[in-house]
């Protein structure tokens, strides 16, 4: 018999972390440990309000495959078990640390994958003040990140962007609007992010809006995020997106999340690997898609006051083994 124990945690951030939905102080993770012959994996999870999920709601789904979990439940069954999602995330997360650890191995043998020495990932600017965003961007340039995640409102975007580029010129810039935006007018700001150098533009409609985005020829890279999360997600992104957001807690777990990025990369598209506010126990999940993403956007833990332990070794824009 596996043992099974779920149990939710809330992890403080250091600063608040503000998006075009709201702002947030804290990281609410859901924690799965699955334990056979003294041998334990651990996976973890972040519900998410925007994909109708809660702590309660993911506890719930979890709860109703204990005891299938404790029979020995299979990553293969579990795909049929649950929907994509958090609850899926964690369950399939813990599965996985699991399986490397009762084979003394870790995740880039099992799934035939390189580590890296060095992974440069992006740091995150929340929204606010232009002059204050352009001060965090320049803080972070300052410390060592060269690819900056700028997140974006429907307001002061010229401002803001103006502000930022001037105050990091040689910075990488990405931009996030998290469906804030609107189809009017898309294409100017497009052809308004492409004059200030920005490398890629994420989900800047709503998700059932994504068939404006065929309605001009694109002047850089535009990503889908809440638009995509699976490989059945892909087929409506044709022509729309040159690039699609891989997060676990979306996918429902590494297993579905590999399987996306190469039936992703097959059909042309280019890969983001993301992640949400979480700690290095999620981040150590979804390591083996590194390889395949152009961009990576992993500093979910970075935000915590305190980080889970043993801690990946973060430091500004970059992970380093």
């Amino acid at each position: 018999m596996r043992a099974v124990k779920v149990y939710p945690e809330a992890w403080p951030l250091h600063t608040p972390f503000v998006i075009a939905r709201g702002s947030r102080n804290e990281a609410g993770v859901v924690v799965v440990e699955l334990e056979e012959g003294g041998i334990k994996g651990v996976g973890e999870c972040t519900p998410y309000p925007r994909y109708g999920e809660t702590e309660a709601s993911v506890l719930a789904q979890i709860a109703a495959l204990y005891t299938q979990l404790e029979q020995g439940m299979t990553r293969e069954q579990l795909q049929q078990a649950l929907p994509a999602g958090a609850a899926r995330n964690a369950i399939d997360s813990a599965l996985w640390d699991l399986q490397a650890r009762k084979l003394s191995t870790n995740l880039w043998h099992l799934t035939g994958t390189t580590q890296p020495f060095i992974i440069d990932m992006a740091q995150t600017v929340s929204i606010d003040a232009p002059e204050m965003m352009a001060s965090s961007a320049l803080a972070l340039w300052e410390n060592g990140a060269r690819l900056l995640k700028i997140k974006m409102d429907n307001a002061l975007i010229t401002e803001r962007l103006v502000a930022i580029r001037t105050a990091v010129p040689q910075a990488t810039l990405i931009v996030d609007a998290n469906e804030s935006w609107h189809s009017e007018g898309l294409a100017a700001r497009c052809q308004l992010l492409a004059d200030l150098g920005v490398a890629m533009l994420e989900q800047p409609l709503p998700a059932g809006d994504d068939a404006s985005l065929a309605n001009f020829i694109h002047p850089l890279p535009v990503c889908a995020d809440e638009s995509c999360h699976t490989r059945e997600s892909l087929a409506g992104l044709k022509g729309r997106y040159e690039m699609v957001n891989i997060k676990l807690d979306k996918t429902g777990g590494l297993t579905e999340a590999l399987a996306l990025a190469q039936e992703a990369r097959a059909a042309g598209f280019e890969i983001m690997l993301g992640c949400m506010l979480c700690t290095s126990r999620a981040i150590a999940a979804a390591l083996p898609l590194v390889n395949s993403a152009r961009f990576i956007d992993l500093d979910g833990p970075t935000w915590l006051a305190v980080d889970v332990d043993p801690a990946l070794p973060f430091s500004c824009g970059r992970i380093a083994f």
